[in-house]
């Protein structure tokens, strides 16, 4: 999944000026005065003004999708281990989903806001890094446990006959560790490679896919067009047998599809579209980017900018794609809130 550095990583001018502190006093932080990576791009890269009306507008945005994203996919996991329906082996890439959302509600997202509020990046150089790292390895988990979901909905529709053996309790547990270990094979080149920066038109540290145009590429290639395409054909070959039953009009044929099923199915396809289409602006930014970088100075700020914020919204849309879709979501969902409310009085 590319989580790039819109312009500055593709070798556009930066302004010389920084926007409130003077130069160089941006990359100075809490951290005994160390500079950022790259103090001066840094500091080149807060030259940007904003307005503020779209700063209270990216700040908006932001708190928003923290107190969905941590209320939301908390009632996501509790919802999984209260509910006897919900507790199906399916779901443990559900609840993968939710912990690999939550990550960024709880530690980057925090820090973004703190930088939005104080126009530059005040946490200090590791946390920069750690932040950075944490928003990726939320992405990639992200796409890689849709992708999961995919293929393990694929095998449980398309076929259902080896689906008990394939998806075992312990088959799950182990896809699940693996999916997170692919995840943390694909972040760790980012720390060879220098790659995190602070960009101020995004107010984060992220992934500077600057080293190369190839390095870009691949990272689009891998984290994105890959597990999508997968994703795709295993939804496409689920849409062409849910429309084959139901266009059987013989009195024997049996559906091979149960109305709870197909419900649930469409549940994970939308979780997947709205990924797709909240991600989908920034990785082709970075692609086209990467072939033609001249491109990158003809990009305008506000579409880069949105872009990313559209990327962060995403977070915490499941856990309500849940609710609205579900109705063993749902339903738990009311019965805990229920229960909070009931303690407290």
């Amino acid at each position: 999944m590319l989580h790039f550095s819109g312009r500055a990583a593709c070798g556009a001018p930066r302004p010389p000026h920084a926007s409130r502190a003077p130069a160089g006093e941006a990359a100075m932080v809490g951290d005994g005065g160390a500079s950022l990576r790259n103090a001066s791009a840094v500091d080149g890269a807060r030259g940007q003004r904003h307005f503020p009306w779209l700063v209270t507008a990216l700040a908006g945005v932001l708190i928003t999708t923290i107190v969905v994203d941590v209320l939301g996919n908390l009632l996501v996991i509790v919802s999984v281990f209260r509910n006897r329906k919900l507790r199906k082996t399916g779901n443990a890439f559900v609840v993968s989903l939710a912990i690999a959302d939550l990550v960024v509600a709880i530690y980057p997202y925090p820090l973004v806001l703190t930088a939005i509020f104080n126009d530059g990046w005040i946490a200090g150089n590791i946390h920069c890094q750690i932040s950075g790292f944490l928003m990726g390895l939320s992405v990639i988990g992200s796409i890689f446990n849709i992708t999961g979901i995919a293929i393990n909905r694929y095998c449980y529709i398309c076929h259902s006959l080896k689906y008990d053996k394939l998806f075992s309790s312990k088959n799950t547990v182990c896809y699940v560790i693996l999916v997170w270990v692919l995840t943390t094979l694909a972040i760790v080149p980012n720390w060879f490679v220098e790659s995190l920066q602070y960009d101020s038109r995004v107010y984060s540290c992220t992934f500077a896919q600057s080293v190369s145009s190839l390095y870009t590429i691949t990272v689009v290639v891998v984290h994105f067009i890959l597990p999508i395409s997968i994703v795709s054909y295993c939804y496409l070959r689920i849409w062409i047998l849910v429309i084959q039953v139901r266009r059987r009009v013989k009195p024997d044929s049996r559906p091979k599809i149960k109305p709870h099923d197909f419900r649930n199915f469409l549940t994970m396809f939308v979780v997947f579209v709205l990924f797709a289409v909240c991600w989908a602006p920034l990785n082709f930014i970075g692609l086209a980017v990467a072939v033609s970088p001249r491109l990158g100075q003809a990009i305008p700020e506000w579409l880069f900018t949105a872009s990313y914020f559209m990327a962060y919204f995403n977070s915490c849309l499941n856990a309500v794609i849940y609710g609205v879709l579900n109705h063993n979501f749902r339903k738990e969902y009311k019965r805990i809130v229920l229960a909070v409310f009931k303690f407290h009085c």
